[in-house]
């Protein structure tokens, strides 16, 4: 008896972001900063890997001041929609009716909502009223396996139930025009929006979410996270993230695949949450691959942006169809890593 992926569906919002406009617009969004400071960090944009996003607003939206409730009401709006695309886009493909869900779970970091968002959902599309729902915020750019990995052992528990785990980032919402410090530029460079739908059970056919873990590392709380500020979201990430993933993550690796009787070399594949483009080259360096051997995740990166928890459903996405044994493998707020082993996918 194991969980199974019996489908899985993605969406991104209307506005396509190209990533020349908006390094052209750089010069609007941070007037405070010098001509010689921003040409400094300009190459930050050139550099991230990524030639398009998707944006639920478009361009013109950074350049004003936004507040904390106009920027969550956008958020309710435009995450429920997304999610709802997904989620039927996903049952739809197994052949199975919202009715035949008994679990839900809405995986977001990027906005506040109550009541949750899978409530949200559960009464737009007019889900059972028994329905058991599980709202997860906090988790970052891990959120997306780690919400597959609770989405497997809810399913495990409830052998034959059918478990929607919905993800669902609003990344460039978070952005506050009055903050023009380099974390927010190089944000600018980064996050997209996104969402992606995934149904678990036991019963059915599909890859196999053989087995899942985690590392919280200690005293890295400071590592990544948000700080919330009069007019949201103020992203925080450090500057050293590769060279902690360089130094660390390898031993936690190790000893999480040691639990399941593996190694390294019994991975064939390394499905991996593309943060940005030197978050891949450490990664890289770490599983022993050559330059540009993450090929899923950077044609990820490159063509949607960080969409923070969504953004490894879609790299998972692009793999669906590959036989052998993956690794999924994503670094949230903790700081934590997140794993999960899928066979068949």
């Amino acid at each position: 008896m194991v969980p199974r992926l019996l489908g899985l569906s993605t969406a991104v919002p209307p506005f396509k972001l190209r990533q020349g406009d908006v390094m052209e617009r750089a010069g609007a969004l941070f007037d405070e900063r010098t001509r010689e400071d921003l040409a400094r960090l300009l190459p930050v944009y050139a550099n991230a890997g990524i030639e398009t996003r998707y944006s639920c607003v478009p361009l013109e939206w950074y350049e004003e001041s936004h507040g904390w409730a106009e920027k969550n009401r956008l958020y309710l709006d435009n995450a429920v929609t997304l999610m709802e695309t997904a989620a039927l886009d996903c049952l739809g493909g197994a052949g199975l009716e919202v009715t035949d869900v008994d679990t839900i779970i809405s995986v977001s970091s990027s906005g506040i909502a109550t009541p949750s968002l899978d409530a949200l959902l559960a009464e737009r599309v007019g889900m059972r009223r028994d329905l058991q729902r599980l709202p997860i915020f906090g988790l970052g750019c891990a959120g997306g396996v780690l919400g597959l990995a609770r989405a497997a052992a809810m399913a495990l528990a409830l052998p034959g139930s059918k478990v929607l785990l919905t993800v669902v980032e609003l990344c460039g919402l978070t952005f506050r025009r009055a903050d023009q410090s380099n974390s927010n530029l190089v944000a600018t460079a980064l996050f997209g929006d996104g969402a992606a739908a995934a149904l678990v059970s036991t019963d059915g056919d599909g890859p196999a979410l053989a087995s899942w873990g985690e590392h919280t590392w200690p005293g890295s709380l400071q590592v990544m996270g948000w700080r919330v500020e009069d007019d949201g979201f103020s992203v925080q990430f450090s500057r050293e993230i590769p060279a902690i993933i360089r130094a660390r993550f390898r031993p936690a690796l190790d000893d999480f695949l040691g639990r399941q009787g593996l190694r390294l070399a019994d991975i064939d594949h390394f499905l991996c949450h593309p943060g940005g483009a030197k978050v891949m080259d450490a990664l890289e360096q770490v599983f022993g691959l050559s330059p540009g051997s993450l090929g899923l995740s950077r044609d990820v990166l490159r063509e949607y942006g960080n969409m923070s928890a969504a953004t490894i459903m879609f790299v998972l996405e692009k793999a669906m169809g590959e036989d052998g044994r993956s690794l999924l493998s994503a670094l949230g707020p903790g700081f934590s890593a997140g794993f999960m082993i899928v066979e068949g996918a």
